[in-house]
Protein backbone atom coordinates (compact mmCIF):
# COMPACT_ATOMS: atom_id res chain seq x y z
CA UNK A 1 0.00 0.00 0.00
CA UNK A 2 1.14 3.78 -0.71
CA UNK A 3 0.24 6.46 1.56
CA UNK A 4 -0.36 9.98 0.08
CA UNK A 5 -0.50 12.59 2.39
CA UNK A 6 -2.21 15.70 1.86
CA UNK A 7 -2.79 18.32 4.93
CA UNK A 8 -3.70 21.52 2.86
CA UNK A 9 -6.03 19.83 0.60
CA UNK A 10 -8.43 21.55 -1.80
CA UNK A 11 -10.69 21.68 -5.23
CA UNK A 12 -8.86 22.59 -7.94
CA UNK A 13 -10.57 24.75 -10.30
CA UNK A 14 -8.64 24.51 -13.96
CA UNK A 15 -9.92 26.76 -16.81
CA UNK A 16 -8.90 27.32 -20.11
CA UNK A 17 -9.04 30.64 -21.13
CA UNK A 18 -7.61 31.96 -25.00
CA UNK A 19 -5.72 35.30 -25.16
CA UNK A 20 -5.90 36.08 -21.40
CA UNK A 21 -5.53 39.56 -20.13
CA UNK A 22 -5.52 40.94 -16.79
CA UNK A 23 -8.50 43.22 -16.25
CA UNK A 24 -10.55 42.01 -19.12
CA UNK A 25 -13.59 39.58 -18.72
CA UNK A 26 -13.53 36.52 -20.28
CA UNK A 27 -15.15 33.17 -20.75
CA UNK A 28 -13.44 29.80 -20.86
CA UNK A 29 -13.62 27.53 -23.56
CA UNK A 30 -12.96 24.63 -21.03
CA UNK A 31 -12.62 23.68 -17.42
CA UNK A 32 -12.18 20.89 -14.87
CA UNK A 33 -12.99 20.90 -11.22
CA UNK A 34 -11.18 18.16 -9.15
CA UNK A 35 -9.79 17.31 -5.65
CA UNK A 36 -6.36 18.75 -5.23
CA UNK A 37 -2.70 19.58 -3.31
CA UNK A 38 0.23 17.73 -4.39
CA UNK A 39 -0.58 14.11 -2.43
CA UNK A 40 -3.93 14.07 -4.24
CA UNK A 41 -2.86 14.70 -7.16
CA UNK A 42 0.02 11.59 -6.27
CA UNK A 43 -2.61 9.47 -5.27
CA UNK A 44 -4.79 10.43 -8.82
CA UNK A 45 -1.85 9.39 -10.54
CA UNK A 46 -1.17 6.18 -8.34
CA UNK A 47 -4.31 5.15 -8.98
CA UNK A 48 -4.61 5.32 -12.75
CA UNK A 49 -1.34 3.40 -12.99
CA UNK A 50 -3.24 0.30 -11.11
CA UNK A 51 -1.24 0.86 -7.99
CA UNK A 52 -2.89 0.36 -4.11
CA UNK A 53 -3.13 3.87 -3.13
CA UNK A 54 -4.98 6.00 -0.05
CA UNK A 55 -5.10 9.18 0.29
CA UNK A 56 -5.00 10.93 3.76
CA UNK A 57 -4.72 14.04 4.82
CA UNK A 58 -6.68 17.04 6.33
CA UNK A 59 -10.69 18.22 5.26
CA UNK A 60 -13.41 20.73 6.81
CA UNK A 61 -16.08 22.16 5.65
CA UNK A 62 -18.20 21.99 2.84
CA UNK A 63 -15.48 22.30 0.40
CA UNK A 64 -13.46 19.49 2.54
CA UNK A 65 -16.56 17.71 2.07
CA UNK A 66 -16.08 17.56 -2.04
CA UNK A 67 -12.88 16.70 -1.85
CA UNK A 68 -13.61 13.71 -0.29
CA UNK A 69 -16.89 13.63 -2.14
CA UNK A 70 -14.53 13.55 -5.36
CA UNK A 71 -12.17 11.11 -4.45
CA UNK A 72 -14.68 8.43 -3.61
CA UNK A 73 -16.14 9.10 -7.39
CA UNK A 74 -12.70 8.25 -8.72
CA UNK A 75 -12.59 5.17 -6.88
CA UNK A 76 -9.42 6.49 -4.90
CA UNK A 77 -9.29 4.92 -1.36
CA UNK A 78 -9.46 7.92 1.17
CA UNK A 79 -9.79 8.59 4.80
CA UNK A 80 -9.06 12.05 5.99
CA UNK A 81 -9.57 14.09 9.51
CA UNK A 82 -12.16 16.02 9.44
CA UNK A 83 -11.25 19.76 11.01
CA UNK A 84 -13.37 22.98 11.41
CA UNK A 85 -12.55 25.08 9.71
CA UNK A 86 -12.98 25.32 5.70
CA UNK A 87 -10.33 23.80 3.33
CA UNK A 88 -9.46 26.03 0.23
CA UNK A 89 -9.95 26.56 -3.07
CA UNK A 90 -7.25 26.91 -5.72
CA UNK A 91 -7.98 28.19 -9.48
CA UNK A 92 -5.63 28.24 -12.32
CA UNK A 93 -6.10 29.97 -15.68
CA UNK A 94 -4.24 28.23 -18.66
CA UNK A 95 -4.04 30.30 -22.07
CA UNK A 96 -3.99 27.63 -24.48
CA UNK A 97 -2.80 30.22 -27.49
CA UNK A 98 0.38 30.88 -25.29
CA UNK A 99 0.78 28.47 -23.13
CA UNK A 100 1.23 30.95 -20.11
CA UNK A 101 -0.43 29.86 -16.72
CA UNK A 102 -1.76 31.77 -13.81
CA UNK A 103 -2.43 30.38 -10.46
CA UNK A 104 -4.10 31.55 -7.61
CA UNK A 105 -4.06 29.43 -4.32
CA UNK A 106 -5.78 30.21 -1.11
CA UNK A 107 -3.86 30.40 1.98
CA UNK A 108 -5.84 27.21 3.39
CA UNK A 109 -7.84 26.52 7.15
CA UNK A 110 -6.41 27.34 10.84
CA UNK A 111 -5.98 23.83 12.10
CA UNK A 112 -5.65 23.41 15.90
CA UNK A 113 -3.49 21.26 17.38
CA UNK A 114 -6.01 19.10 18.56
CA UNK A 115 -6.35 18.11 14.63
CA UNK A 116 -3.35 17.88 14.14
CA UNK A 117 -2.68 15.05 17.10
CA UNK A 118 -5.83 13.49 15.43
CA UNK A 119 -4.63 13.15 12.28
CA UNK A 120 -1.12 11.84 13.38
CA UNK A 121 -2.71 8.99 15.40
CA UNK A 122 -4.30 8.01 11.90
CA UNK A 123 -1.38 8.42 9.62
CA UNK A 124 0.86 5.86 12.64
CA UNK A 125 -2.42 3.94 12.08
CA UNK A 126 -2.56 3.30 8.23
CA UNK A 127 1.14 3.10 8.18
CA UNK A 128 1.09 -0.37 10.18
CA UNK A 129 0.01 -1.50 6.51
CA UNK A 130 1.82 0.72 4.48
CA UNK A 131 5.50 0.27 2.46
CA UNK A 132 5.94 3.75 0.96
CA UNK A 133 4.35 7.21 1.97
CA UNK A 134 4.81 10.54 0.07
CA UNK A 135 4.26 13.59 2.48
CA UNK A 136 3.57 16.68 -0.25
CA UNK A 137 2.48 20.45 -0.41
CA UNK A 138 2.12 23.46 2.26
CA UNK A 139 0.60 23.36 5.50
CA UNK A 140 -2.21 25.08 6.40
CA UNK A 141 -2.15 27.44 9.17
CA UNK A 142 -1.73 26.59 12.78
CA UNK A 143 0.28 23.60 11.32
CA UNK A 144 4.33 23.44 12.58
CA UNK A 145 6.43 23.17 10.07
CA UNK A 146 8.48 20.30 11.71
CA UNK A 147 5.32 18.03 11.42
CA UNK A 148 6.73 16.17 8.29
CA UNK A 149 10.27 15.62 9.55
CA UNK A 150 8.08 14.45 13.25
CA UNK A 151 5.67 12.31 11.28
CA UNK A 152 8.82 10.77 9.16
CA UNK A 153 11.04 9.95 11.98
CA UNK A 154 7.68 7.65 13.22
CA UNK A 155 7.47 6.17 9.76
CA UNK A 156 10.61 5.34 9.19
CA UNK A 157 10.46 3.34 12.58
CA UNK A 158 7.70 1.25 11.25
CA UNK A 159 9.87 0.59 7.96
CA UNK A 160 8.28 2.50 5.98
CA UNK A 161 9.87 3.96 3.00
CA UNK A 162 9.40 7.88 3.15
CA UNK A 163 8.78 10.43 0.64
CA UNK A 164 9.01 14.46 0.61
CA UNK A 165 7.78 16.78 -2.07
CA UNK A 166 7.34 20.42 -0.31
CA UNK A 167 9.11 23.67 0.21
CA UNK A 168 10.12 25.99 2.67
CA UNK A 169 11.18 25.34 6.46
CA UNK A 170 8.63 22.62 6.34
CA UNK A 171 10.90 20.98 3.42
CA UNK A 172 14.27 22.17 5.52
CA UNK A 173 12.92 20.34 8.68
CA UNK A 174 12.19 17.22 6.50
CA UNK A 175 15.40 16.96 5.29
CA UNK A 176 17.27 16.67 8.17
CA UNK A 177 14.57 13.57 9.42
CA UNK A 178 16.25 11.33 6.59
CA UNK A 179 13.68 10.94 4.66
CA UNK A 180 14.07 7.80 1.85
CA UNK A 181 13.49 10.43 -1.21
CA UNK A 182 13.20 14.18 -1.44
CA UNK A 183 11.85 14.78 -5.16
CA UNK A 184 11.32 18.64 -5.73
CA UNK A 185 11.53 20.85 -9.30
CA UNK A 186 14.04 22.64 -10.17
CA UNK A 187 13.48 26.10 -8.80
CA UNK A 188 12.27 24.44 -5.41
CA UNK A 189 15.66 23.05 -5.33
CA UNK A 190 17.46 26.37 -6.13
CA UNK A 191 15.43 27.62 -3.24
CA UNK A 192 17.13 24.53 -1.20
CA UNK A 193 20.90 25.02 -1.94
CA UNK A 194 20.72 28.69 -1.78
CA UNK A 195 21.64 29.32 -5.74
CA UNK A 196 20.53 29.30 -9.37
CA UNK A 197 21.75 26.58 -11.52
CA UNK A 198 23.12 27.31 -14.43
CA UNK A 199 24.26 23.94 -15.93
CA UNK A 200 24.24 20.17 -15.12
CA UNK A 201 27.28 20.17 -12.44
CA UNK A 202 25.08 22.42 -10.58
CA UNK A 203 22.54 20.54 -10.85
CA UNK A 204 24.38 17.71 -10.04
CA UNK A 205 25.98 19.25 -7.19
CA UNK A 206 22.42 20.32 -6.12
CA UNK A 207 21.48 16.42 -5.76
CA UNK A 208 24.51 15.77 -3.53
CA UNK A 209 24.17 18.72 -1.39
CA UNK A 210 20.44 17.72 -0.63
CA UNK A 211 21.02 14.01 0.28
CA UNK A 212 23.77 15.34 2.98
CA UNK A 213 21.08 16.89 4.37
CA UNK A 214 19.46 13.60 4.96
CA UNK A 215 17.77 12.03 2.31
CA UNK A 216 18.76 8.74 0.75
CA UNK A 217 17.84 9.99 -2.53
CA UNK A 218 17.02 12.87 -4.46
CA UNK A 219 15.75 13.81 -7.79
CA UNK A 220 15.32 16.84 -8.79
CA UNK A 221 12.86 17.67 -12.12
CA UNK A 222 12.14 19.86 -14.65
CA UNK A 223 10.23 20.75 -18.22
CA UNK A 224 12.39 18.02 -19.92
CA UNK A 225 13.11 15.68 -17.88
CA UNK A 226 15.33 15.39 -14.23
CA UNK A 227 18.48 14.51 -12.64
CA UNK A 228 18.06 11.49 -9.99
CA UNK A 229 21.04 10.32 -7.45
CA UNK A 230 19.35 6.91 -6.67
CA UNK A 231 19.98 3.71 -4.84
CA UNK A 232 21.88 2.72 -1.53
CA UNK A 233 24.82 4.78 -0.42
CA UNK A 234 27.99 3.61 -2.40
CA UNK A 235 26.08 2.06 -4.50
CA UNK A 236 24.24 5.35 -5.99
CA UNK A 237 23.72 5.95 -9.56
CA UNK A 238 23.80 9.23 -11.06
CA UNK A 239 21.51 9.72 -13.84
CA UNK A 240 20.17 12.81 -16.46
CA UNK A 241 16.91 11.87 -18.18
CA UNK A 242 15.41 14.10 -21.41
CA UNK A 243 12.56 13.85 -23.64
CA UNK A 244 11.42 15.83 -26.25
CA UNK A 245 9.00 18.24 -24.77
CA UNK A 246 5.46 17.42 -26.37
CA UNK A 247 2.33 20.34 -27.35
CA UNK A 248 1.15 20.61 -23.66
CA UNK A 249 -2.10 20.89 -22.47
CA UNK A 250 -1.32 21.92 -19.14
CA UNK A 251 2.09 21.60 -16.94
CA UNK A 252 0.10 21.64 -13.75
CA UNK A 253 0.34 18.88 -11.39
CA UNK A 254 3.62 17.40 -13.79
CA UNK A 255 5.50 16.81 -11.13
CA UNK A 256 2.92 14.85 -8.93
CA UNK A 257 2.33 12.62 -12.34
CA UNK A 258 6.11 12.11 -12.55
CA UNK A 259 6.52 11.42 -8.60
CA UNK A 260 3.45 9.06 -9.18
CA UNK A 261 5.01 7.50 -11.91
CA UNK A 262 8.74 7.00 -10.09
CA UNK A 263 6.65 5.04 -7.56
CA UNK A 264 4.49 3.03 -9.23
CA UNK A 265 7.26 1.18 -11.34
CA UNK A 266 9.49 1.21 -7.56
CA UNK A 267 6.81 -0.29 -6.31
CA UNK A 268 6.18 -3.09 -8.87
CA UNK A 269 10.15 -3.65 -8.86
CA UNK A 270 11.16 -2.26 -11.76
CA UNK A 271 14.91 -1.32 -11.58
CA UNK A 272 15.80 2.75 -10.72
CA UNK A 273 16.57 2.98 -14.51
CA UNK A 274 13.70 1.74 -15.44
CA UNK A 275 11.18 3.62 -13.06
CA UNK A 276 13.03 6.96 -13.71
CA UNK A 277 11.88 6.41 -17.33
CA UNK A 278 8.72 5.58 -16.75
CA UNK A 279 8.65 8.65 -14.18
CA UNK A 280 9.81 11.14 -17.29
CA UNK A 281 7.53 9.33 -19.66
CA UNK A 282 4.40 9.99 -16.68
CA UNK A 283 5.00 13.63 -16.26
CA UNK A 284 5.62 14.50 -19.97
CA UNK A 285 1.99 12.60 -20.77
CA UNK A 286 0.33 14.36 -17.96
CA UNK A 287 0.53 17.58 -19.83
CA UNK A 288 -1.54 16.75 -22.28
CA UNK A 289 -4.55 16.92 -20.31
CA UNK A 290 -6.23 19.10 -18.16
CA UNK A 291 -6.22 18.32 -14.74
CA UNK A 292 -3.91 17.74 -11.88
CA UNK A 293 -2.99 14.21 -11.55
CA UNK A 294 -4.42 13.43 -14.62
CA UNK A 295 -2.42 10.76 -17.17
CA UNK A 296 -3.12 7.82 -19.49
CA UNK A 297 -0.71 5.01 -18.36
CA UNK A 298 -0.69 3.50 -21.53
CA UNK A 299 0.05 6.33 -23.04
CA UNK A 300 2.91 6.99 -20.67
CA UNK A 301 4.46 3.55 -21.44
CA UNK A 302 4.56 3.80 -24.96
CA UNK A 303 6.40 7.31 -24.18
CA UNK A 304 8.99 5.60 -22.65
CA UNK A 305 11.34 4.82 -25.17
CA UNK A 306 11.48 8.51 -26.41
CA UNK A 307 13.22 9.43 -22.50
CA UNK A 308 16.79 9.55 -23.57
CA UNK A 309 18.54 8.22 -20.34
CA UNK A 310 22.32 9.10 -19.53
CA UNK A 311 24.56 7.77 -16.69
CA UNK A 312 26.70 10.68 -15.37
CA UNK A 313 30.29 10.16 -14.04
CA UNK A 314 29.91 10.66 -10.04
CA UNK A 315 31.62 13.71 -8.79
CA UNK A 316 34.59 13.48 -6.11
CA UNK A 317 31.88 14.38 -3.71
CA UNK A 318 30.19 10.73 -4.12
CA UNK A 319 33.40 9.61 -2.05
CA UNK A 320 32.34 11.41 1.34
CA UNK A 321 28.95 12.26 0.13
Amino acid sequence: MIITVTLNAAIDKTLAVPNFQIGRRHRSSEQRTMAGGKGVNVARALKTLGQPVIATGLAGGATGTRVIEQLTAEAILCDFVRIGEESRTSTAVIDPTSGVQTEVNEIGPEVTETEVSLFCDKLTYLAKGADICVFAGSLPRGVDDKVYAELITELRRLGVFTVIDAEGEPMEQALRSQPDLVSPNAGEAEQLVGHEFRDDPDHVFALYELCERGPREAIITHAEGCYALVGRDHERSLYELRIDPLEPVSAIGAGDAFLAGYLAARYTGRPHSDALRFAVACGAESTLHLGAGVLDGRAAGRLEHEVVLTELEKPRVDATA
